[in-house]
């Protein structure tokens, strides 16, 4: 995969862009199969996005960008065709108002992320009246499936919202109707003919626009989506793509498939997934301090000590163990995961809540930070272990892993923002499997009080006087403040205690699935919660010199046993930027 991934644009095709200059006529050519009787006309500006192409609401549907704004951001990477891109959209948007469709195409619909992820988040949405009227969902993959199989597949992941199970049967049933398959091989424009030829016949002639979501392997990024964009893309409303990571394996294999992509489609049809912004506790952080006075003027190097970003889970490679040997904990959680939810947490406040504000300002931030040092971080490799008389078996026991494997399954970074607000503040990262916890988190730990009037009472470690705020992103969503407290009686005994928001006894009202949020705001056309190409390129400049200096000098993971707390090298890296590790006090 890792030499396929480098060339993402061998066996593919030059970019053409079909498009037929009569709409019945082609219809009457996909009901008789003959679609390559017409010839082809190239034109570009045919598959250009067309944002907000009419689609016609329920009278609980609206369709509305996540932040409240209107859905006019245009990248800065196409800044040329913005305008008329524009006026081609607006003119489309009034003309098809009320009569358009919206056509849902999961490519890769037979794998585990389409089933478990994709087909309930849409089912999620349609149950909430957040889909348009007129929609359909298609499936493809390369596995022979009819449409009721394809039903049956998928009808056993769907679940209903807590609050309105009465009709979640009926609800079921109807979304199941609009789903359809189309089996093909991914580089087949053939197949993808047949598939447009379906597409169309459920859009009955209608302005339609159309999604595409790629859950497929990387390597066969570029083959779908030239297949896609000469044989099924919209010729009357916007067409979009969106991409799952990874997104390359370092910088030159991520500029590559950069490259590819744009030979197809504009920045603005690309929408690079990442699940982890679209969580709630991602989404509030902004909230938390753009809109809360007493956070905003703490926000800098003159009260924060340092801030951790922590994600661990308690399970192994379980069956993976083939396809993250070629990625690695590093590729897989920090590059990607943990470091956009960094930039999110350190970036200065945008001119507004558009996207492109918002993303500017990640960038920037990406910007100011230096390449990761070696000496900055730490691997680890899990072993097998014997616990309460269960035996787990080792990385390399799993016989999808080289036994010579030094792929790490846990890395501890530190990393440094050269700006005036956080100069000397170290932010650290820790990402492992087969740990004793499953949890993601943020934990932001302040200074010392200067001159604590109470520095008695806490003996000599001054770290247990130390306030933290901590984002618990999952399991159980919750912000808490830990803040020091007297406890009652007479004598002078201080504890630490937590001022806590648990999400679950506030909220009564289920969260919504990540993966929910982000495929509505591709829907909208909104694209603050996905990776714009500049973004990418810098977040892989950061991380490429380390990940090449660990595999060509084949360096060698610390072991540490299936659900320890992970090598004892994280803490020395900790200690070596005076900090301790929040999440292994014990008080949580």
């Amino acid at each position: 995969m890792a030499k396929l991934l480098s060339n993402p644009c061998c066996n593919s095709s030059a970019a053409t862009f079909s498009s037929y200059h009569n709409d019945n006529i082609n219809n009457l050519l996909c009901c008789s199969r003959k679609i390559n009787a017409l010839p082809s006309i190239t034109h570009f500006s045919k598959w250009a996005p067309r944002i907000l192409a009419g689609i016609q609401t329920r009278r609980r549907f609206e369709l509305r960008s996540s932040n409240g704004y209107p859905l006019n951001a245009v990248s800065l990477q196409d800044e040329g065709s913005a305008a008329n891109s524009q006026t081609e959209e607006t003119q489309l948007s009034d003309s098809g108002k009320g009569d358009s469709t919206l056509s849902i195409t999961v490519v890769g619909a037979s794998g585990d992320l389409a089933k478990k992820k994709i087909f309930p988040a849409l089912f999620a949405l349609y149950y909430e009246d957040w889909l348009p009227e007129n929609f359909v969902v298609f499936g493809y993959s390369r596995t022979k499936m009819t449409d009721e199989e394809l039903r049956n597949m998928i009808s056993g992941t769907l679940t209903c919202r807590i609050d309105r199970r009465e009709n979640c049967d009926e609800k079921m049933t109807e979304f199941l109707k609009r789903c359809f398959y189309q089996s093909g091989q991914y580089n087949s424009e053939e197949h993808f003919s047949e598939l447009d030829c379906k597409i169309k016949e459920k859009e009955d002639g209608k302005p339609s626009n159309r999604l595409f979501y790629l859950s497929i392997p990387p390597n066969i990024f570029v083959d779908v989506v030239r297949c896609a964009s000469t044989q099924a893309s919209s010729t009357s409303g916007w067409t979009r793509v969106i991409v799952e990571k990874p997104f390359g394996r370092d910088s030159e294999s991520s500029n590559e498939l950069i490259r590819c992509l744009k030979k197809y489609l504009t920045e603005d049809q690309i929408f690079r997934i990442d699940h982890y912004l679209g969580k709630e506790l991602v989404e509030n952080l902004s909230v938390l301090r753009f809109s809360n006075l007493v956070f905003e003027p703490l926000w800098s190097r003159n009260y924060i000590r340092n801030v951790q970003f922590i994600f661990s889970e308690d399970f192994g490679t379980e069956g993976r163990g083939g396809y993250f040997d070629n990625y690695g904990i590093i590729r897989d959680i920090m590059q990607n995961h943990l470091l956009q939810i960094l930039t999110l947490f350190a970036m200065e406040t945008p001119v507004s809540l558009d996207a492109e504000d918002i993303r500017n300002e990640k960038v920037k931030v990406l910007r100011s930070m230096k390449p990761l040092q070696l000496e900055d971080v730490i691997v680890g490799q899990y072993k097998g272990h014997n616990k309460g008389g269960k035996s787990y078996q080792g990385y390399t026991d799993d016989p999808t892993v080289p036994k010579n494997s030094v792929t790490p399954t846990f890395a501890a970074a530190a990393l440094f923002i050269n700006n005036a607000r956080w100069d000397g503040v170290p932010f650290l990262m820790k990402a492992g499997k087969a740990l004793h916890t499953k949890r993601a988190e943020i934990r932001v730990q302040f200074r010392h009080v200067p001159g604590n009037l109470y520095k008695r009472n806490f003996g000599t470690d001054l770290d247990k006087a130390t306030n933290e705020l901590v984002l618990r992103v999952q399991p159980d969503e919750a912000v808490y403040l830990k803040i020091n407290n007297k406890v009652p009686g007479l004598g002078m005994r201080l504890d630490r205690s937590d001022l806590n928001l648990l999400y679950k006894t506030r909220y009564t009202r289920e969260i919504p699935d990540a993966y929910e949020r982000l495929l509505l705001d591709a829907i909208e056309g909104e694209r603050r919660l996905f990776i714009r190409s500049d973004e990418l390129d810098a977040a892989w400049s950061l991380f490429t010199p380390l990940l090449k200096e660990l595999e060509d000098r084949k360096i060698a993971p610390e072991l540490y046993p299936y659900g320890s707390r992970g090598p004892v090298g994280a803490h020395y890296l900790a200690a070596k930027h005076n900090v301790r590790w929040g999440d292994l006090t014990g008080e949580d």
